[in-house]
């Protein structure tokens, strides 16, 4: 993967009516469980949503999350807090958040689109999401991500912003 290639990455929210294949998928969460994690702990928990139901319950439990109603796929990015390091919620909100990097490059390297849908920590959210698909306490949805092949292709870009640099 290129510089230019994490430059095009970008959030797609509308798809083409296709569906994705088990084999990206599941190369894309290769690529998810990639990421790095305090201690090798990996806590992420990754449930794959492809049936219509599914997608619009959790459309249903976010509000911005709108666009899960036309995609073919969704994944919830869960952390489990008895796998995390020390137990530690900040170990596993950032052990979480790299893998869900990792599966948007690894998404996007494979030609499908997609976007990242904040759950945590909004507490109407993980209720929501946490009844609807039967995680248990431990079990913390943090973000969900809508995804296909994309009906939309936003221009590649930077957000480099030298203001908020310092060098020491």
């Amino acid at each position: 993967m290129t510089l230019q290639d994490l430059l095009a990455r970008r959030s797609v929210r509308k798809y083409a009516d296709a569906p994705v294949p088990r084999t990206v998928v599941d190369a894309a969460l290769q690529a998810a469980m990639a990421a790095p994690s305090a201690m090798h702990c990996d806590p992420w928990r990754w449930l794959v949503l492809t049936k219509r139901a599914d997608l619009d319950a959790l459309a249903d439990c976010l509000p911005y999350g709108q666009m899960l109603r036309h995609a073919p796929l969704g994944f919830i990015a869960c952390g489990d807090l008895t796998a995390a390091n020390r137990g530690q919620l900040s170990y596993l909100l950032q052990d979480v958040s790299a893998s869900i990097e990792n599966l948007l490059l690894g998404l996007h390297a494979q030609g499908l689109g997609a976007v990242w849908l904040g759950i945590h920590p909004n507490a109407e959210r993980i209720a929501a999401v946490s009844s609807r698909f039967g995680l248990p306490p431990t079990l913390i949805p943090v973000s969900a991500v809508a995804a296909g092949y994309p009906a939309e292709r936003p221009e590649p870009r930077t957000r480099f912003d030298a203001d908020k640099v310092r060098y020491l």
